[in-house]
């Protein structure tokens, strides 16, 4: 009976100290708020664009290699791009960390329209939240890993452009995720959710560039031969594709060179177009018509064009083994209430919207569903979840009714409800990893899943080929 007794204590003990690391990891983590506020606050403040992340990437990594990572810098031919590594051994578990910003949306971290002087970017997509979060969820687990003698390895990517330069597809192509196996990841948004089946399209883009002629405009009209002519022939006919493509289809562009003076015609103009759709196959059938687009312009203007694909990326693919375990440790984690200035701040946002959520609704998760639901953006990511089993979450960062790509985005980003979600997005994916860590079955159903999701004939080929990163997709 004492036997019995001792072994009966010492299981129990076993059992309470394995819950209580893992919440310790979790506290751990509010610990280091004020560090993990002040470095997402000052890669807020860096603002840098795609491929030109110098100091937030430099941030990130001197933060991962203070809390004892390991880190490769430079990899995949893109100099902002790194891995941190802790630990050793199988799983090998990883998460993404982002931290690049958007061209045109500078703005001040207040509630009106404010741009900052002399800034020509901000951080309209939370993505200096995003790589900080991922960066302190990676820091959690690798104490943890050590408190508890637990093999196991754990990587931080950080991975630049994802806006448009499609930073982690170079990643995946020169095979940086080939003996990963599970990824993690998140996103700043206006609701606390880890829904199964919030995707993502697959997305195409590149620069059209017409050459022409230049010449007086009045003097001798002749003579020149409009580059911006073709721009603009190539637009009408691209905006007369809309009615022939399926409904689901998305087409944007936006003229980045269109000449210099109106009395000078112009030597030399640039179309940047993006095309979306739910399935891969149909965003390259429709990329080869707006390309044709293109021609037949050039044809009829008597100009030139050449095409530079800048960025290609998949669909994300679904993985519900992975998705519920992230949507029960955002249950048990939560959401966060506003306190009186920040509801203060968050009114005044609200008064630029149409019919605002309640503010209530940071505390609130999302209903988990089986059904998938198809997202209207796209990312990067899309294509690691093509290799690895992936799944992610979505954070309030902003005030609610807030869109993405905007300055509301940027200005509550910049405060303390910015730095609210962030920390309930690091310690949901720290719970996450942790479980992973802990049981080898669910590495084992989230193959399982993967492997049939993928099918036996699928071969992972890039949308933007063979070419090298895009460094300068952002000059």
């Amino acid at each position: 009976m004492k036997l019995i007794l001792i072994f009966a204590f010492t299981f129990t003990a076993y059992v309470g100290y394995t819950q209580t690391t893992k919440q310790a990891a979790i506290k751990s983590i509010d610990d280091k708020q004020e560090l993990y506020a002040t470095t997402a606050k000052k890669i807020w403040g860096f603002a840098e664009v795609g491929y030109q992340e110098e100091r937030s990437s430099a941030l990130l990594q001197q933060t991962l290699k203070d809390a004892g990572f390991t880190i490769e810098a430079g990899v995949a031919g893109e100099p902002t791009a790194f891995i941190a590594t802790a630990g050793s051994g199988k799983p090998v578990i990883a998460v993404l960390g982002e931290f690049d910003a958007l061209p045109g949306v500078s703005q001040e971290a207040v509630p009106e329209l404010k741009p900052i002087v002399g800034q020509k970017a901000g951080h309209a997509c939370g993505h200096h939240l995003f790589g900080t979060a991922s960066a302190a969820a990676a820091i959690a687990v690798k104490n943890w890993l050590v408190a508890n003698k637990k093999s196991g390895t754990i990587k931080f990517y950080g991975c630049p452009a994802e806006e448009g330069g499609s930073g982690k597809v170079y990643m995946v192509r020169d095979g940086f995720f080939k003996n990963v196996d599970l990824v993690f990841h998140w996103h700043p948004g206006a609701i606390n959710s880890a829904r199964f089946g919030s995707g993502a399209l697959a997305n195409k883009s590149g620069k059209f560039r017409f050459y022409g002629v230049a010449s007086h405009a009045a003097g001798s009209p002749e003579r020149g031969r409009s580059a911006l002519d073709g721009v603009e022939a190539m637009n009408a006919m691209v905006n007369m594709l809309r009615e022939h493509v399926n409904d689901k289809t998305r087409i944007h562009y936006v003229i980045t060179r269109g000449g210099e003076a109106p009395n000078v015609v112009p030597a030399f103009a640039e179309v940047y177009y993006y095309v979306r759709h739910p399935n891969r196959d149909q965003v390259k059938s429709v990329w080869e018509r707006v390309t044709q687009a293109a021609q037949g312009a050039a044809i009829g203007t008597g100009t030139r064009y050449e095409v530079e694909i800048t960025g290609g990326t998949y669909d994300l693919l679904y993985n519900e083994v992975l998705a519920k375990l992230v949507n029960n440790n955002l249950q048990s984690v939560g959401g966060y209430t506003l306190t009186d200035a920040e509801k203060e701040f968050a009114a005044k946002i609200q008064q630029t919207f149409s019919s605002p959520p309640a503010l209530s609704t940071t505390a609130e998760i999302e209903k988990f569903g089986t059904k998938e639901e198809q997202a209207s953006g796209s990312t990067d990511v899309g294509d690691v979840s093509w290799v690895v089993p992936t799944a992610g979450l979505s954070t309030a960062t902003w005030v609610p009714g807030t869109a993405a790509h905007s300055w509301q985005a940027v200005a509550a980003g910049g405060t303390t409800i910015g730095t609210k979600g962030m920390l309930v997005a690091a310690k949901t994916m720290a719970g996450s990893m942790i479980d992973a860590f802990t049981d080898p079955k669910i590495t084992e159903e989230a193959w399982a899943e993967f492997k049939k999701r993928v099918g036996d004939k699928f071969v992972y080929e890039p949308l933007l080929g063979d070419r090298k990163p895009a460094l300068d997709y952002r000059k």
